[in-house]
């Protein structure tokens, strides 16, 4: 077989193009690298200012706000044992990654996702790459960020985006492609543009399902702290990684734990604010 058809050094096409992109963007990178640390630190900056207790009361109050009491108490709970096990201040720094993914996540997915409801062709194009991003490895992603961005909490934030975006961006397809045909039909014929038809009908009432798409997004920008503390980002992952490297089933047990309460704490609330959108009560 290899007589017939040599093997296609696709391999080698990438590393030509990595090597490409580096030697002739690299300011370009620099600047993005510098501006996504220096956000990440501000994060972790405000947030570390403010006493643990009551960091862990504004928490709480809003999970009362938009859930219920009861994920308030666990919210209460959950951060005052982060605190306990003294997971506080890399808690901080998963959050601060986690919340810039997203960020970015959202920046750029919802604008690409309502492009592509919009454009069937935009949509046949964005399709293959939202699997490509999806089903490529986690891990694959680490390499070229290295090379872009070099170590520490920059790559980890890249890589965190580009798994992390794709269920924003279908969501959002889904939501506005959802929006029942007669109310499409009643708002041309009163003759609205396409602008107010998107801003005053699909928006909101894809707005439910957008929030899901932005869950989703969280839950896997948090499923990625772990990979992202192999290229040196700080936070809950390099606890979980090192424990794991030196085979400490406790240490790793306390910062699992810790990642599984932030994930239930900004799953319920996310969720919470999206019923409360679309029903009017949480």
């Amino acid at each position: 077989m290899d007589e017939l058809l040599p093997k296609l050094p696709i391999a080698n096409w990438i590393d030509i193009i990595i090597e490409w992109l580096v030697d002739h963007f690299e300011p370009f990178f620099e600047s993005i690298a510098s501006g996504l640390e220096f956000f990440v630190d501000g994060i972790v900056l405000g947030l570390g200012i403010i006493p643990t207790i009551i960091l862990a009361v504004i928490v709480s109050l809003l999970a009362w706000k938009v859930c219920n009491w009861r994920i308030a108490l666990f919210s209460l709970v959950g951060l005052l044992l982060i605190d306990n096990l003294g997971y506080w201040e890399n808690m901080l720094d998963t959050i601060a990654l986690v919340i810039t993914s997203v960020g970015i996540s959202i920046i750029l997915g919802i604008p690409i996702g309502i492009w592509a409801s919009q454009s069937e062709t935009v949509g046949k194009i964005v399709t293959p790459i939202l699997d490509f991003m999806q089903t490529m490895p986690a891990f694959v992603y680490l390499l070229p960020a290295i090379f872009f961005f070099n170590i520490g909490v920059v790559p980890g934030v890249v890589a965190s985006v580009i798994f992390a975006m794709p269920p924003t961006i279908r969501l959002t397809i889904l939501g506005i492609k959802q929006v029942p045909e007669d109310l499409i039909e009643a708002t041309q014929a009163f003759g609205s543009t396409t602008g107010q038809k998107l801003l005053k009908v699909q928006l909101p009432l894809a707005l439910p399902t957008i929030m899901a798409g932005i869950n989703q997004s969280i839950m896997l920008a948090l499923s990625m702290v772990v990979i992202a503390s192999m290229v040196g980002a700080p936070g809950l992952g390099a606890d979980v990684y090192r424990a794991v490297t030196q085979l400490q089933t406790g240490t790793g047990f306390e910062a699992g734990l810790a990642i599984v309460i932030i994930a239930i704490i900004l799953d319920r609330i996310t969720q919470n604010i999206g019923k409360t959108k679309k029903g009017g009560t949480a």
